[in-house]
């Protein structure tokens, strides 16, 4: 057995290899984290404590561009290249808790992107899987999420509108991409019971959510946003 006053020397002896402006940037991002948790998301009414605790956890600075880290944490989306952004960090968490996700849920992303999202719901369901239409952003996310670890979420390059029949029911189904309607596909695809989450509209969009019940689905308006519109495969 390994004493604590070991430990300790070992834990100390591993920081004092790392580079001190790393370690400073590191804990500088990690309270720009906590800040942006109890400011941003928080105070706007987001309760759901797995939720928070997610957002307080994953580092979102590195799934944004090196050049915007410093951004990664304020209020706002940001862009990742191909026309496509990383969504407003409250966005993200409300959008989170709106769905429901349970620790046992099988859940279906459309529109990868960074893969923040995807993370966020990889801490809190069994499994997740995310379709992005843009090659170079499925490839990259997938990279960057199999590097921090998440075995429990898996990326496909393809058309988010057809969803992933392959796993089909699931119980929770995010999209961060706006169809000017929803995708028949999609309501297929859930489970009697589960819950989606998308934005839809054109030049005016709105949030909302569809649960399916035993004998349709009923939808519920929950607020105005702008997002990049939902494409599909030509």
């Amino acid at each position: 057995m390994i004493s604590t006053a070991k430990i300790f020397y070992l834990a100390c002896f591993t920081a004092s290899l790392l580079p001190r402006p790393v370690l400073a940037e590191e804990n500088a991002f990690v309270s720009a984290r906590q800040k942006m948790v109890d400011e941003q998301i928080v105070l706007r009414g987001v309760r759901d404590q797995r939720t928070l605790n997610a957002m307080r956890k994953v580092p979102r600075h590195l799934f944004v561009p090196a050049l915007l880290r410093g951004a990664a944490y304020a209020d706002q989306p940001l862009p990742i290249g191909r026309g496509q952004t990383i969504s407003q960090p409250y966005i993200v968490a409300y959008m989170t808790e709106k769905g429901l996700v349970g620790p046992e849920d099988r859940v279906l992303e459309i529109g990868t992107g960074s893969g923040y999202q995807a993370a966020i719901l990889g801490e809190l369901a069994k499994e997740v899987y995310s379709v992005e239409i843009i090659r170079e952003l499925a490839d990259a996310a997938t990279q960057k999420l199999t590097q921090l670890g998440y075995n429990n979420v898996e990326v496909k390059w393809g058309d988010g509108n057809q969803g992933w029949p392959q796993h089909a029911p699931f119980d929770v189904i995010l999209v961060t991409a706006a169809p000017t309607e929803v995708p028949e596909a999609l309501l297929e695809q859930l489970k009697v019971g589960g819950r989606m989450v998308i934005p839809v509209g054109g030049s005016s969009q709105e949030l909302v959510r569809i649960t399916r019940t035993d004998t349709g689905f009923e939808r519920e308006s929950l607020l105005p946003v702008i997002f990049v519109p939902m494409k599909a495969e030509q």
